[in-house]
């Protein structure tokens, strides 16, 4: 299958006189995650997760993605083509010095412009050696003969009771930020932005509850650009009494093209095609900077917060029926990571307010955990037996807040290793997520709290600690994160960021606990002001597996008092052998 498609695809380069294609892992949007329509480097390639980017020259098929996903990936290629790359290894080509290196000076680059940011394009056309880059040639449309169709589901209004303020509110904020920064006009492509913006939400891709759609921003209209047909006569009233006025979403291009020479355009380099961008007038003089509103959003105001506080309180009431569940049943030999999953979105589901998952469960026994983004299916999939680690990553989309949770829990008798592992890691955990830290502090710098404690043991993990989270928005947001890759954003009071370290042995286990945490003043001294984080993360975390003398005595305190506020935010809305599945998993540890 992957051998005819390259087959095909070749053809295609040898007429045009492509001497490399390039695939990339995105939408018209630079979205994340992809409705099935956009996911050609998948059909492609064969890899499936979220992240990578293809190159295919007349001899070579190169897949490159990070470390989340190197066995995974190595898996998921074997028996085609392509070979691996992993991504910010030493010594590995990336896609820019591998392009350079394999084409020649006025070789031809091929790519789809609609799916390429305008960064990434700039990037290359920095790095090349008269190299020429044509973003006009969607080859994989013209191969790809069965492709899905686009998403065609209803938008809905979110409400100011869940918002905290209305679009009005909004547009008059973002407007005041473009005069300070003297922006006539601002294209909004990120669908999750637009969507704050408006207070619009929809169900275009899996997990992620936004619509299609573009807006643009000036001083005295507000466009929003989309599938009309998506629109209810309740959204274009919500719309219209905010002053949003509705376009058909190919229109944008024409209307952008319509911007009054020598005005002013912003917008993110990292969000926009560069085959949009290429439509507005030569005179216009552009803005490229980070997100606008992609900033304002990433601050949660009063409302949203105490949403989202319910919101991880119904999530926690649903897992911790479902680890009862998985517990009573696993000794039967008949639960498998399917069935784990299956039920997961059954209890969810039984909550308030719930719309849907927010990503793809992550149901991982044994050594299937360490693959970090290992999701389970039909035909790959292991039963639970009573010994070993289980991991499971997930979250739900309510009305009133987007979840996000890890818990790794013992299903019986552990190796010496998976114990020191899982305890080195709730060591990590703990680091990280008690800490204080000075107002200004980028999770650059915050992500060393979390890997010292590896570090002293000559371990660690190849992944991100933390990353943004929306509100009934994506379940990974900006523009903060906490990770090794340099980040300068400082993390302020409002926002939204999980605390995930983890360890992982390839055929062997994996280990991950997450919480997810607002950031919240402190303290203020002569020494200055201090922010911490607020946990908003309610379910236990498993005290079994613990090499207990390895903790400190700051480590034991902070674990019960966490598993403790469990057991208080929950034990009302629990019963019979539930609650008391609560109340052993929630036992305060000594040595």
């Amino acid at each position: 299958m992957i051998r005819e498609r390259l087959k095909q695809l070749r053809e295609k380069m040898a007429l045009r006189g492509i001497d490399a294609y390039l695939v990339t892992s995105s939408d018209p949007h630079q979205s994340e995650y992809l409705a099935d329509y956009y996911k050609a480097r998948a059909f492609v390639s064969g890899f499936t997760d979220s992240q990578g980017t293809a190159v295919v020259t007349r001899d070579e098929a190169i897949l490159w993605t990070d470390g989340r996903y190197f066995i995974q990936a190595d898996f998921e290629l074997q028996g085609t083509e392509f070979k691996l790359f992993r991504q910010g290894v030493p010594g590995v080509l990336t896609v820019a010095e591998f392009l350079k290196d394999r084409v020649r000076p006025g070789g031809k680059i091929g790519f789809d412009g609609n799916c390429v940011s305008y960064q990434l394009y700039r990037d290359l056309l920095e790095k090349m050696d008269d190299q020429i880059l044509i973003g006009s040639l969607d080859f994989i449309k013209e191969i790809w003969k069965d492709r899905p169709a686009l998403p065609h589901g209803e938008a809905f209004a979110h409400q100011p009771e869940y918002t905290g303020s209305t679009v009005a509110d909004r547009i008059r904020e973002l407007r005041k930020r473009m005069g300070q920064q003297g922006i006539d006009n601002y294209i909004i492509s990120a669908l999750d932005d637009v969507a704050y913006l408006y207070c619009l939400r929809g169900r275009d891709i899996p997990c992620n509850p936004v619509i299609f759609a573009y807006a643009l921003i000036s001083r005295d209209q507000a466009l929003l650009f989309c599938d009309m047909a998506k629109l209810t006569d309740e959204v274009k009233e919500h719309l219209a009494s905010n002053g949003v006025e509705i376009r058909p979403y190919d229109e944008v291009g024409d209307i952008l093209s319509q911007i009054p020479g020598k005005s002013t355009l912003f917008f993110d380099p990292a969000s926009v095609s560069i085959a949009l961008i290429d439509r507005a007038p030569s005179n216009v003089q552009l803005i490229k900077d980070r997100s606008i509103v992609g900033a304002m959003k990433a601050i949660k105001n009063e409302t949203e917060l105490r949403h989202q506080r319910n919101a991880y309180l119904k999530d926690g009431t649903a897992l911790v029926r479902l680890f009862h569940w998985i517990e009573t049943g696993t000794p039967t030999g008949v639960v498998t990571e399917v069935a784990v999953v299956d039920k997961a979105l059954k209890l969810r589901s039984e909550q308030e307010h719930f719309i849907e998952n927010s990503f793809e469960t992550i149901a991982a026994y044994g050594a299937n955990a360490s693959m970090p983004h290992y999701a389970p299916s039909q035909n790959r999939q292991a039963v639970l037996k009573p010994k070993g680690l289980f991991l499971l990553d997930s979250g739900g989309q309510y009305l009133d807040g987007t979840t996000d949770i890890t818990r790794t829990i013992q299903l019986g008798e552990l190796t010496d290793t998976e114990k020191l592992h899982y305890t080195l890691t709730l060591k990590s955990h703990i680091s990280l997520i008690s800490a204080k830290f000075k107002v200004g502090t980028s999770g650059h710098y915050l992500d060393a709290f979390s890997r010292l404690p590896l570090w002293r043991e000559g371990v660690d993990y190849n992944h991100g600690t933390g990353h943004g989270v929306g509100y009934l928005l994506f379940v990974h947001e900006g523009p903060h994160r906490i990770a090794v890759q340099p980040n300068a954003i400082p993390l302020e009071e409002g926002m939204v960021v999980s605390v995930e370290p983890g360890l992982y042995v390839p055929d062997s286990h994996g280990v991950r606990i997450e919480n997810i945490c607002v950031v919240k003043k402190d303290i203020t001294n002569e020494f200055g002001s201090f922010l911490s984080f607020e946990i908003l993360s309610v379910c236990p975390i498993d005290t079994r597996p613990l090499l207990v003398d390895r903790l400190d005595d700051h480590e034991i305190q902070w674990l019960n008092e966490y598993n403790q506020s469990c057991y208080d935010k929950l034990a009302d809305r629990l019963s019979g052998a539930d609650l008391k599945y609560l109340e052993q998993a929630t036992k305060s540890i000594s040595r």
